[in-house]
């Protein structure tokens, strides 16, 4: 099965992020190519300091990953599509073959279980409309699904990744 119960990782009940951890992560979701050395300067502490914290911080499950964020548009991928789909089954074998599909489908950008009249919430990207209908004939065919609706969005106005993480 994917890591769902992964989906929210556990903190040591004792290890609080105190305001420099906080300055930390901040600069980091901003530019995570910053050397130690930077970061700590922005932070105010030296580099081997600010160097254990961040893998603390790494260790502790907090900072999950360090990657680069692409233009979905630069490289072919002009269409997201939201995708809600509503199961008749709600059976942990379902759940577990369904989340190990749609979760090795590379289109699939982030995948929720929801609260309310939708099951499941997909985030998928793809170049255009015949790979959209690949994708969804993939998905239909994963297992048995009760409803599903494609929402196709036509402007992104907002989309961020940084986190606003709270003061301590």
């Amino acid at each position: 099965m994917t890591d769902l119960a992964a989906a929210v990782p556990l903190q040591e009940p004792n290890r609080r992020l105190d305001a420099i951890d906080r300055k930390i992560l901040t600069v980091l979701q901003e530019d995570a190519s910053l050397s130690v050395a930077e970061i700590g300067d922005r932070v105010g502490l030296s580099s081997t300091p600010c160097w254990k914290r961040i893998q603390r911080l790494e260790a502790d499950g907090v900072i999950l990953r360090r990657v680069a964020l692409v233009d979905q548009n630069k490289i072919g991928l002009g269409i997201s599509v939201f995708v809600s789909v509503e199961s008749s089954d709600h059976s942990e074998a379902w759940l577990r073959k369904f989340a190990d599909a749609v979760s090795a489908m590379p289109e699939v950008m982030e995948f929720y279980r929801m609260a309310g009249d939708v099951d499941y919430m997909l985030r998928v990207v793809v170049a255009d409309m015949p790979s959209y209908d690949v994708f969804y004939k993939k998905l239909i065919s994963a297992v048995p699904l009760k409803n599903v609706t494609s929402r196709f969005a036509m402007e992104k106005i907002k989309s961020v990744t940084a986190l606003p993480v709270p003061a301590a």
